[in-house]
This record gives C-alpha cells, structure tokens and sequence, in this order.
C-alpha cells in the first residue's frame, strides 16, 4: 500500500517555501582556506549572470591586490562603500543602505564572516547580509569552513588558532545553494609561495602558523563533510516530505546541560554537530539549584552567553530550569520534552572530590533508565580563563581587615574573663565573631577570620601564653573542632546570606512584574498604559524609556520618560526595530553602538510597536538575567497596548454603531413628519393645476393658506433639524445683547400664530424686570418650542402660563400648562434626542424641540428642567444667568 505524504509536512514545507519566495536567495561559495579561489569563482559566476542579463553588482568584494581578482572586477557596477570612522581611522564597509536602495537582482559580498568597524548598523557582516536577503535581494557570498561556530573548537584543536569570526550555522543551513571551491593542498601551498594568495612576508608567517598541509588537509575534509551533510540533509527532507520509504530515524531529540565554565561552549558545539548527525532537535539547559543558587555576575553572564550560543546555532530552546537537584532537574526535563539523548561534560574536578561530594555524571547515568547519556571530554587548551573559584579574594581588601579586628575584638575580651571562665568556654568568643564576619563581610573574611581565631585562642588564652606550644594535648581536639565549626557556621551562614540575597532579586523581579499586571489591568486608554508601562520600567531598571507606536504606517514618539526625548538617531533604531521584528540597538547585533535599547512589541496579531530602554551610563550594561526581565516587561507592554488598541477600536465601532442607531431613529423620526406636510403641499398644488377651472376663490384661498401652513411647518422641521446640527457640532454661536423678557416672549407668541389659537396665553412678566443677556433669536426658538410643545399636550381652551421673576443672580422664565403631565420616570429623558413620551394618543412631532432647547439654554450657561404641576401639567423653568459669561 502506497503511503501518502504527511499533511503536516507537507503544510510545513509550504510555510517554509512561502516565507523563501519574500526572501532573496543566499549562495555560499565554500573553501577551507585562504587561496582556494571562492572570490575568483564568484566573480566568474557573476560574468555569466550579467551575459544573461541578470542585473548584478558589487557590494563589497576584497581583491588581497591580487591581479586576476581585480580583472575580474572590472567590467562589474562596484556600489560605494560606507567609511566608518574608528579611532582616527576611516574604514570602509559595505554600504547596506545603499545596496537596499540600489535593489539589484544579485550582489556580491565577500568575506561573510567579517567583523564590521565599530560604530556599524551590525557587527558581523553576515548580518548584513541578512537585512539584503530580507529586502529581497539574492546575495552571493564566500565563507571558509573554519569560520562555522560548531567547528570553533574542532579548527582551533587542529590548527592551534583560535578563529574568533564565526558565523552561527544556521546561516549555512538556510543557503540557498552552496558551492564548494576545492583546491589540492599542495597546489594552495604552492600558489601561497609565489605570492598568489598573501605577500611575501605575509606567506612566510601564514605558513609557520597556519598553512601546514596537515591543517589544510583536515580543514578540507571539513568543507567537503559539512557540504556532504547538507546534501544529505536535503535528500532526506525531499524524501521524507514525500514519503518515500528510508531507513529513518526514530525521531531523536537532544539536550546538553551547561555550567558557568567556559569549556560550556565546547558542549554547545559538539551538540550542534551531533545533532546534524543525528538530524535531531536539541535543546540547552541550565540547571539552577534552588539551595545554591548561582550569583556570582560573572558566572551568571558565562552562563547567558553560552545560551544564547546555543540559540545561535540553532538549539530549539535555550533556557535555565530550577531544580533540587542537577541530576533531577535534568531527567525530569527530559522527560517531559521526550529527550533521547542527555550530552554533559567530562567533570574536570580530582577524582577525590567526585568521591567526596558525587559526581553529576554517575548520577545522570544511573538514574538515566532509556536516556542516553554521552560524556563528552573536556580540556581545558582554548587559553580561555578557568572559571572563578568559590575562595577568591573578596573585594574590597579592608572587609578582611575587619575580620581581624574580630579577632583581636574577641581575644581582648577574652583577656579580660579569662581568669572566671575555662578555656573551652571562650572558644564561644571566636565563633561569634566568625558568624559576624561570615554575615557582614562575605566568604573570604569569615574563612580568615575562622583561621586567625584558632591562631588567636592558642597564642592568646591557652597557657602557656603567647606561645603557639600547648601544655594540655587535650586542646589539639579543642583547636581542631574550633577550626572545623567555625568553617562550617562561616560555609552555611555566607551560604544562606547568598541564597537570601538571589531570593530577593527574584521577589523583586516578580513583584516589579506583578506590579505592572496589577497597574495595567486598571489603565483605561492608550495613554495611561504608555505611561504606567514607563514608569514601572524606568523603576525597576533605573533607566529612561520610550514607547514608539505606528500612526499611518509610519512609527512615531508616543510616549517617553521625563526629561528625555529620544533623537532621530534612535528614532531609526526603534524604526529598524519595527521594520525586522527583531531587538537593535545597545547590547544587541543591529546598530549596538546605540545608546538605546528597543524590543519590538509583539502580540499573535501582529506588531504592535517598540520598546526602548536608554542608559544614561554607557558602561553600564543589562545583565542577562535584566535582559529576561526586560523581555516579560516587553510582553506585557505588548499586550496591554494592544489591548488598549482593541479597547479604542471597539469604542469608535460602538461610536459608529451608535451613529447609525441615530441616524435609524433620525429617519423613522422624521419620515412621518417630513412626507405629511409633503403631501398636502403636494395635493394643494395638484388641485390648484388640475382643477383650477372648478374651484371658486374661496377654495383656491383655502389650498393657498393650506400649502403655506404646511411649508411653514416643514421648514420648522428643518430648522429644527439644522440646529441640532449645529449644536452637536459646536458650531453654534451667540450674539448675546440685553434683551428685554417682554419683547421675547410677545415675538414668540407672533411667530406661533393661529397655532395658539385655541388657547389663551397668560403672560406674567413685572414691570421693572431688567434687562437679560441672550441671544434674542435663539431664545425665542427656545420658547416657541416649548410652548408649541404646551399647546400639543394641553386640552384646547386651557390656559397656558408664562412669567418670569428674579432669582438671586438669575432670570427664570417658566412655562406652565394645564396638559396631560409627564410621567415622573420620564422627567429626565424628556430632553433626550428623538426621545418622546409613549402616550395612546398620537401626537406628532420629530423629538427635538426639547433637546434643541436645552442645547441652545446650555450655550447661555442657563440651565433648564421639567416638573410636573400641581393639579395637573407641565412646568419647564429656564434660569439664565443676568452677567455675560464666557
């Protein structure tokens, strides 16, 4: 039965080769040395592209001022390079920039591997690279298999140099075409001798040193076994996303366990390359005791480095786990990660410790069960610094001399009680001051103080005195177990101080974590989120910072910390940063002379924008430990912006929905209102054309003053409708005068007209009323609205009250009918928009005259309200202020 192709695979593949097709394509052209002719083959490789009139140019290529490199150069468009000024000098790089901007279809890059002068974008160049291959444009470079990070340690065993430009192999693994430039040894060392490939003072030491035909040989074999692996690699994944039948593996994944020893890196490396073999998933771990924790700043930087190596070169996951035990921590782990293989190192402490205090390896094999568990040696011959000991001098030098003052405190008093106390009670005097200084002063101190408090005791306040000779052999014991104990008391309380002093970094990185959950959970917009996110920031890691947010595809400044604003420099930091997706600026691979530090804040949906953390103290870098810190701040700066994004997002979309809810409501509002006077202006008119001939002028009279009274009442609606506008827009506008009462309320009974004919208006205004400021216009709509709405609502015939009176620094006007009332749940709605009281009878009306009323009453700075009247009807009170305001 034929199998089918695993979907996963198969979508995975897909995924892959949809991210390749935004991507340029890399090709690597491979040698093992200096002289074998990559940058020659590029350069030729390069002239048939151009034959095929494929645009290509030069990015940088290094000629070594040899003649035939430079022909083939010239004919080629050469793009200028970049000077980078570094102490005085000026040296010339590739120009990034430039080669972006120039967008050709291929560029040639030489020498991947190197390390850019200082003050550059990136420090390596095959960063550089990377940025060209993400722009799209395909890149060919030369690379020497010396060069890899895994073969790092494996060159320098060799060949006895240590290489210190390495590109991380991932790199390698990605290309996407690989050609290896081969060349006998002895023809390489014979082009060496005639000056092909170095100078002739340069050829003579580079032959002492490095091209010896043994060196050559095995760094060939290297080139030709890496670029056999990718090969190999590349047939196994082509079968096996096809399902073709293969004597697979069974899946092996790999973890290395680390320690702060430099030799750390060796493991790494020998993962790296076990894994390719094994074509294996690997992690690395670092295993943190929780009753020995390790914090040492040095050790804990080794330990940082060395993982984020291990990321480098490709570890699936880099991390430190806590556990009671390494043995443990370890095989629980693996466990849980369905690991294969455990890799740790050769223990390099004498074999009397292993028996002393156990050895890491036996337990790991013994307790390993089905987990493979490879020991891999370890010599310490890379010239690198053995690892700090536990019993190096503490800083500073006087914290010992405290220890001694101990001492010499402890012996004066015990001069002093000598003659009421046995010898063995004093002993008690010396572990005091051995616990003080192991408290107050560190490890080296306390030891010190330990020794010279034995020293003291015999010298002191033993008989016979101020000799080291002892009359009683007894005491040897006494001195012995006084030696012993102090050691240990001085051992377990520096233990405990340190082990206290790791647990409160940890509280507060965890409260200052907690902290802005906690804060950021209550912050309402964007802004109050920026502000919080850099305040507890700032706080917890003493620096300035800066939140940069995109606005119209474009990052801008949006909020930063006092007293500092961030410059166009680091503007393009916190903008590459966007851009990439990736960390730039100080302590990073991107622009690391920066004096900022920017994270890209990322959520599943996308980005969101950027972090940045600047340093006032340019020597004071992030530990690692801050680094991770950092990072979780970043995640959850992440999240709460993009919450408070959402927020905005659904407020404007409940914003937008309430508008058209308005607008529903404004149309089946007014429809009725607007078709009705429609109508009868329409049927006037129609009968006034058609039948004319028949109608007498009393009827024609009748039409006439029928279609006006219907206009007036739909240009009523309309002004009504155009002043709700205005008022919502705040574009309304007072005239303000002295008005007289008097005068406002006999205009607004003349504008009402016949529509009060059918009620008796009473009007109550005293004579010495003064004068009132008002829009005199404005104020008589107010009024013909709210009688109108009287005159709708009251029984015909029934009187409707208008007066006005002084209150202590306002007028009030109130108009007071004898109607249905409202209903007391209604009071305060009744000025609403469109809102009208749900009654049997129907009443027309749009639901805005009260609403325009209280717009214009508010741009007075009046007020007005509705209440019900005694005995039935409505009471509306305005109360306008008798002093010009605003």
């Amino acid at each position: 039965m034929e199998k089918r192709p695993d979907p996963d695979e198969l979508l995975k593949r897909a995924n892959a080769e949809e991210q390749a097709a935004k991507r340029g394509k890399l090709k690597i052209f491979l040698g093992y040395a200096a002289g074998v002719g990559k940058t020659y083959a590029m350069l030729e490789a390069a002239h048939q592209r151009k034959v095929q009139g494929i645009d290509i140019v030069v990015g940088y290529v290094e000629t070594h001022k040899r003649v035939e490199t430079e022909e083939l150069v010239d004919g080629l468009e050469v793009l200028p390079r970049k000077l980078v000024e570094y102490r005085g000098v000026s040296l010339p790089e590739m120009d990034v920039d430039v080669v972006i901007k120039r967008r050709p279809s291929i560029v040639l890059v030489d020498e991947f591997a190197h390390t850019n002068a200082s003050g550059s974008r990136h420090p390596k160049r095959y960063l550089d690279v990377e940025e060209i291959l993400d722009a799209g444009i395909d890149v060919y470079t030369t690379l020497n298999v010396q060069h890899l990070e895994s073969l790092n340690d494996i060159v320098a065993q060799v060949t006895g140099v240590i290489v210190k430009e390495t590109v991380p192999d991932r790199v390698l693994d990605e290309a996407s075409e690989i050609e290896v430039i081969d060349l006998p040894p002895d023809e390489l060392l014979a082009r060496l001798n005639e000056g092909k490939v170095y100078l002739p003072e340069q050829a003579s030491r580079a032959i002492d040193k490095f091209f010896r035909k043994g060196n050559l040989t095995a760094l060939r074999e290297m080139s030709l076994r890496r670029a056999a692996e990718r090969v190999d690699n590349q047939m196994r994944s082509y079968m096996q996303t096809r399902s073709i039948s293969g004597p697979w593996a069974a899946g092996e994944r790999l973890v290395v366990c680390i320690s702060p020893s430099p030799l750390a890196e060796k493991l790494i490396r020998t993962t790296r390359r076990l894994a390719d073999e094994l074509n294996a998933e690997w992690y690395a771990v670092y295993v943190e005791i929780a009753s020995k924790p390790e914090i040492k700043p040095a050790n804990r930087d080794r330990i940082g480095r060395t993982l984020q190596l291990a990321e480098e070169l490709g570890a699936k996951q880099s991390l430190t786990i806590a556990g009671s035990s390494i043995q443990e921590a370890v095989l629980d782990f693996a466990h849980k990660n369905n690991i294969t293989k455990v890799v740790v190192g050769k223990p390099l402490k004498p074999r009397w410790q292993e028996i002393w205090s156990g050895s890491i390896v036996d337990q790991l094999i013994y307790a390993s069960g089905d987990i493979d568990v490879y020991v891999i040696s370890a010599r310490v011959e890379l010239n690198k610094p053995v690892v700090p000991t536990e019993w190096q001098l503490h800083r500073p030098l006087w914290r010992y001399f405290l220890g001694l003052v101990l001492v010499a405190i402890s012996t004066s008093f015990g001069l002093l009680i000598r003659g009421n106390l046995e010898p063995v009670n004093l002993v008690m005097l010396y572990l005091a001051s051995t616990v003080v200084a192991a408290v107050y002063l560190g490890r080296g101190p306390s030891l010190l103080t330990a020794v010279a408090g034995v020293l003291a005791y015999d010298f002191f306040l033993i008989p016979p005195y101020l000799t080291f000779a002892v009359s009683d052999t007894q005491y040897i014991i006494t001195f012995a177990a006084l030696l012993v104990v102090s050691l240990v008391i001085s051992s377990l309380t520096v233990r405990v101080r340190e082990q206290a002093g790791a647990a409160i970094q940890r509280e507060k990185q965890t409260a200052a974590l907690y902290d802005l959950s906690k804060d950021l959970t209550s912050a309402a917009d964007l802004l109050q989120v920026a502000n919080i996110i850099i305040s507890q920031i700032r706080r917890a890691f003493g620096r300035d910072v800066a939140i940069f947010l995109p606005d119209h595809q474009q990052l801008q400044i949006f909020a930063s910390s006092p007293n500092y604003q961030p410059d166009e420099n680091e503007l393009a930091v916190a903008a590459w940063a966007y851009e990439h997706d990736q960390p730039a600026g100080r302590g990073t691979d991107t622009l690391p002379a920066a004096a900022l530090r920017c994270h890209p804040l990322k959520t599943s949906n996308g980005m969101v924008g950027v972090l940045g953390v600047h340093s006032k103290d340019q020597a004071n870098f992030l530990s690692p430990e801050q680094r991770l810190t950092l990072a979780a701040f970043a995640n959850q700066a992440a999240l709460a912006l993009e919450r408070a994004n959402l927020s905005e997002q659904a407020r404007q979309a409940e914003l937008l929905r309430a508008t058209e809810s308005l607008q529903t409501a404004l149309l089946n509002s007014i429809s009725h209102d607007l078709r009705t006077p429609l109508v009868s202006i329409t049927g006037a008119l129609s009968s006034l054309d058609e039948d004319s001939g028949l109608l007498n002028d009393a009827a024609r009279r009748a039409l006439i003053e029928n279609a006006r009274a219907e206009a007036d009442r739909l240009n009523r609606l309309v002004g009504n409708l155009l002043n709700m506008t205005r008022i919502e827009s705040g574009a309304i506008k007072l005239k303000l005068e002295s008005e007289d009462i008097q005068d406002v309320i006999g205009t607004t009974l003349e504008q009402l007209g016949q529509r009060i004919a059918d009620h008796k208006v009473q009007v109550h205004v005293p004579v010495d009323f003064p004068l009132v400021p008002m829009d005199f216009t404005l104020m008589a709509q107010v009024l013909v609205n709210i009688l109108e709405n009287a005159v709708k609502y009251s029984p015909v015939n029934s009187i409707i009250d208008v007066s006005a009176e002084l209150l202590d620094e306002t007028a009030r006007i109130r108009v007071a009918d004898r109607g249905v009332g409202i209903p007391p749940e209604d009071l305060s709605r009744v000025f609403d928009k469109f809102y009208r009281v749900q009654r049997p009878e129907n009443v027309s009306g749009t639901g805005l005259g009260l609403s325009i009323s209280k717009g214009i009453i508010g741009a007075h700075h009046g007020t007005i309200q509705a209440t019900n009247r005694d005995g039935g009807g409505t009471i509306i009170d305005i109360e306008l202020p008798l002093e010009k305001k605003g």
